[in-house]
């Protein structure tokens, strides 16, 4: 019995900059597994441990995804083993591609109970992916999960509903994104990341389709027009005229001093 995590290696956004004309700029910022998909490993390690399965690692993405940095990282968080689709029409995968290349890897994978995922990407932030390779694949899809169990032929999952909690009993496979606070992260320690080093990791080829609707490039990205401008400048001294012409319009600032 496998329990197979999908996780992202993508830049962190705390270390993106904001150019003046408003373009994020991921191109210093280091890549890594997010913590959401740090909690969605340990949960699957848990379930693992309690259910004699074997934990597996899945990840598809561009060239980067294959390096030793990426695997490693990834394995030391507890996965067994680690399965990459890597080629470099999915570096720029948006949610679709990215999602039929999952679900054509987990196709040809046999004994699979459950597909565990974060709560989203940390860079995009969709919380498509999980929906859509259900979709492909014709398992069943819960979100907001907190804890989760396997019986024979089923699984019994925890989830978080508005108000409170519910759990349901589903026949499995299926794929649960889990919450955010579903389990407590451990940082990997050395023995963990020296073991890393002896785990296996598959590379499978990827889809030779890309899914329409993938991104393909980005002309530009800009936000919504600013409405109800009052100060329209990055000059301090004009910015404090402007100020006090707009409060003096309002009738905030009466006379020539208040």
């Amino acid at each position: 019995m496998k329990i197979v995590v999908a996780y992202k290696w993508a830049a962190d956004p705390q270390e993106a900059t904001v150019a003046a004309d408003g373009q994020v700029d991921f191109s210093r910022a280091k890549s890594a597994v997010s913590d959401y998909d740090a909690v969605a490993i340990t949960v699957a390690r848990h379930l693992g441990d309690t259910h004699g399965a074997d934990v597996v690692g899945l990840t598809v993405g561009g060239p980067e995804v294959a390096t030793g940095l990426a695997t490693k990282a990834a394995l030391s968080r507890g996965l067994d083993a680690l399965m990459v689709v890597a080629d470099p029409a999915l570096t720029a995968a948006g949610s679709t591609g990215t999602a039929q290349a999952l679900a054509t890897a987990l196709a040809g994978v046999d004994d699979i109970a459950v597909l565990i995922t974060g709560d989203s990407s940390v860079d995009v932030g969709a919380k498509l992916v999980p929906a859509v390779v259900g979709g492909l694949l014709g398992w069943p899809v819960l979100t907001e999960v907190t804890a989760v169990a396997i019986e024979p032929g089923a699984l019994v999952v925890e989830r978080a509903v508005s108000g409170g909690t519910e759990q349901l009993r589903i026949d499995g496979p299926a794929v649960l994104a889990v919450a955010t606070d579903a389990a407590t992260v451990k940082a990997p320690g050395m023995k963990d990341v020296l073991a890393a080093a002896k785990k296996p990791v598959q590379q499978l080829p990827a889809d030779p389709v890309v899914a329409d609707g993938t991104l393909r490039s980005t002309a530009r990205l800009s936000g919504p027009a600013r409405r109800g401008i009052q100060i329209s400048t990055d000059d301090p001294a004009a910015a404090a005229a402007e100020l006090v012409s707009a409060l003096r319009a309002d009738g905030v600032l009466i006379g020539g001093q208040q």
